[in-house]
């Protein structure tokens, strides 16, 4: 095991206990899984979907053809969209869980309609977003040079061989940033809870209940 993976693990498993000691969940309590992962290139990729003992409760959303996602859980049933609006009516789920995904939705427009749709479709939500402010980029495993502004470090990325993360793919939150888009997308009971890897903040799980 890579010590990336060690510590993305372990990362992993705190956040699981904290999502289970909030939420009293039992056989019936029907969860939307908002950007899954057809291929699992980490034992911590569909965290919930190896977790959460009762699959046939699970929804997973994504833009993706889940040809061995299905083949891994085949008890969950998994929803394709293009991106934007989720195909669900109001209030469709008890939970919605979306695991380091709004950072990939595009601008802080496409972030803001995201969150909003988070909270249409689900009476509750648990999300999570790795902070920009960590000292290493988390995707692309670079130190620092994500705090310079998104169009230099695209370069940078290009010049090293990273285009994949460029452009649309990703645009890092810090708490500043997270906690106006929960504002602007109308958020305004919520617990923001702050993982740390040696002292600094990793990411933050945004907590939203009745």
């Amino acid at each position: 095991m890579s010590i990336a993976v060690y510590f993305s693990s372990n990362n992993r498993k705190k956040k699981w206990e904290r999502f289970t000691s909030e939420f009293q969940l039992t056989s019936d309590t029907t969860i939307l899984d908002v950007g899954f992962s057809d291929n699992e290139f980490s034992p911590v990729d569909n965290y919930l979907e190896k977790h959460y003992p009762f699959q046939n409760k699970i929804t997973a959303l994504g833009v993706v053809v889940p040809d061995k996602f299905l083949r891994r859980y085949p008890d969950v049933k998994v929803v394709t969209y293009k991106g934007g609006a989720f195909p669900f009516e109001d209030n469709s789920f008890d939970i919605v869980w979306s695991n380091a995904v709004v950072e990939h939705v595009g601008d802080a427009v496409a972030q803001e309609m995201f969150i909003k749709e988070i909270m249409r479709v689900g009476r509750s939500a648990y999300f999570t977003t790795p902070n920009r402010h960590f000292p290493v980029e988390t995707h692309t495993r670079t130190p620092f040079l994500h705090w310079l502004p998104k169009n230099i470090f695209d370069k940078y990325l290009v010049a090293v061989g990273k285009k994949y993360f460029t452009g649309s793919y990703m645009h890092l939150l810090s708490e500043g940033d997270l906690k106006r888009l929960l504002e602007k997308s109308g958020v305004v009971n919520y617990k923001l809870i702050k993982n740390r890897l040696f002292g600094f903040v990793l990411d933050f799980v945004v907590l939203i209940k009745p």
